[in-house]
C-alpha cells in the first residue's frame, strides 16, 4: 500500500514517515507549500510559525529526512488554495470580531483536502494519507462512523484541532503517532540518525504582526467599560482578543481583561476578572463525527482550547443547526471565532465554532 505523509519538516511527520515504513508501507514525502513569495510583511518577529517565509528551511529538512529514509518527495504548491481560504478567513473572522483558529481550518480545507488532492492532479499515486498528528482513526462497526481518538499523550494530543475532518477523509487517513508520547517519538528519530530529533516545535502558524495578514488601516476607538464609560483609546479593535490582559496601557485598581469587541462601534470592552467568566455558549457550523448530531440532550466533556483539560457540560440542540453548550462550572474567557469540540472516553464527539456566549 502507498502512504503519502504530509511532511513539515519538523521531528513528528519524520517520525510518521519512518515508522510507516518500518511496518512495510511503500512511503512518499511530500510538503505543502503555502508562503507566497510575492507578501511584502514587514513585522516578523520569528521562524516558529507554520507560515512563514523561512519555509524554504523547513522544504529543506523534510527533503533530507527523505533521502535518510529512502523514499521519493515532492514540494506541493498550495499557496493560492491557503491564501483563498485560510488567510482571507482569518482577516473577515477578526475583522468580525471573532478570534479564528487557523490550524483548524487550515487541516480540514488545506493539509487533509488540498494538499492529497494536488498531489493526485500532480500524477502522484497512493492508497492513503497521513500525517505527523497525535491523534488516532477507527471505525465503528455498531454505527457505521470512522471514529477519531485522542493521542496517548494528553500534553501533546492533537485531536481537537482535527475535529472538522469528514467521514470521507477520516477513511482515507492514517495516524501513526496516536499511540505514541513525544519523548517517544523524539527518542525513535534519534535512533534512526534523523537530524530532526530535536526540532523545535512550531509555537504558532504565524510568528509576526497579525496586522501584515489583516492589512487594515490603523482607526482610532475606544475603551470602556461594562457599563459604557469611555477609559482609553485604541487603534482598532481587531488587535486585541477576549481574555487578553496585555497591551492596553490603562491603570486600574485591578488587572483589566477585554471581555467583549464591538466592530461596529470599533469599542474593546475591559472589565476585570470576575467578568471574563461565563456558563455557556452557543456553537454552530458542527462537524459530528463519532455520532450523528443529538436529537436529545447530549452529556459529555468540552475543551474550548486544545491544551485545556476536558470538563463536563450539557450539549442542547436549538435552531438552524446550533447547539447550546452549558458548562457545569463557570469557564473564562469563551471566545466567539474559537472551537468547542466534544469528547467522550478518548473519542472526538464533534465539534463547531463558538457563535456567542452567555
Amino acid at each position: 500500500m502507498k502512504i503519502l505523509v504530509g511532511m513539515s519538516g519538523g521531528v513528528d511527520s519524520s517520525a510518521a514517515a519512518l515508522l510507516l515504513k518500518k511496518a512495510g508501507y511503500d512511503v512518499i514525502g511530500a510538503t505543502m507549500s503555502i508562503w507566497d513569495k510575492a507578501q511584502n510583511f514587514k513585522n516578523m518577529t520569528g521562524k516558529e510559525g507554520c507560515f512563514s517565509p523561512h519555509e524554504e528551511e523547513d522544504i529543506a529538512a523534510a527533503r533530507k529526512v527523505c533521502q535518510k529514509l529512502d523514499i521519493p518527495y515532492h514540494v506541493i504548491d498550495c499557496t493560492a488554495e491557503y491564501k483563498k481560504i485560510v488567510l482571507s478567513n482569518f482577516k473577515a473572522e477578526y475583522l468580525a470580531g471573532r478570534t479564528p483558529n487557523p490550524c483548524v481550518l487550515c487541516n480540514a480545507t488545506i493539509k487533509f483536502s488540498a494538499l492529497p488532492l494536488a498531489a493526485r492532479a500532480a500524477g502522484i499515486e497512493f492508497d492513503k494519507f497521513a500525517t505527523g498528528h497525535y491523534a488516532g482513526v477507527r471505525f465503528n462497526q455498531e454505527n457505521g462512523r470512522y471514529q477519531l481518538l485522542c493521542g496517548k499523550d494528553p500534553r501533546k494530543d492533537q485531536a481537537y484541532f482535527l475535529y472538522r475532518l469528514s467521514q470521507e477523509q477520516l477513511a482515507g487517513i492514517m495516524l501513526p503517532l496516536g499511540s505514541y508520547t513525544k519523548a517517544e517519538i523524539r527518542e525513535l528519530a534519534k535512533e534512526a540518525g534523523l537530524e530532526v530529533c530535536d526540532k523545535p516545535d512550531s509555537q504558532d502558524f504565524y510568528t509576526g504582526d497579525i496586522n501584515d495578514i489583516i492589512q487594515e488601516a490603523p482607526r482610532s476607538g475606544n475603551f470602556v467599560n461594562s457599563e459604557g464609560k469611555i477609559l482609553g483609546q485604541h487603534q482598532g479593535f481587531w488587535n486585541f482578543t477576549i481574555g487578553q490582559r496585555r497591551g492596553m496601557g490603562i491603570a486600574a485598581e485591578k488587572p483589566l481583561y477585554v471581555i467583549a469587541l464591538h466592530p461596529e462601534t470599533n469599542e474593546v470592552v475591559l472589565g476585570f476578572a470576575d467578568e471574563t467568566m461565563q456558563q455557556g455558549l452557543i456553537a454552530g457550523r458542527m462537524n459530528w463525527i463519532s455520532i450523528s448530531a443529538p436529537e436529545t440532550a447530549l452529556h459529555c466533556e468540552a475543551k474550548i482550547r486544545s491544551s485545556q483539560k476536558p470538563v463536563r457540560v450539557t450539549v442542547t440542540p436549538e435552531e438552524n443547526d446550533c447547539f447550546k453548550v452549558e458548562f457545569e462550572d463557570l469557564q473564562k474567557a469563551l471566545t466567539p471565532g474559537q472551537s468547542v469540540v466534544f469528547y467522550r472516553d478518548g473519542t472526538v464527539l464533534g465539534g463547531g465554532f463558538i457563535q456567542s456566549v452567555f
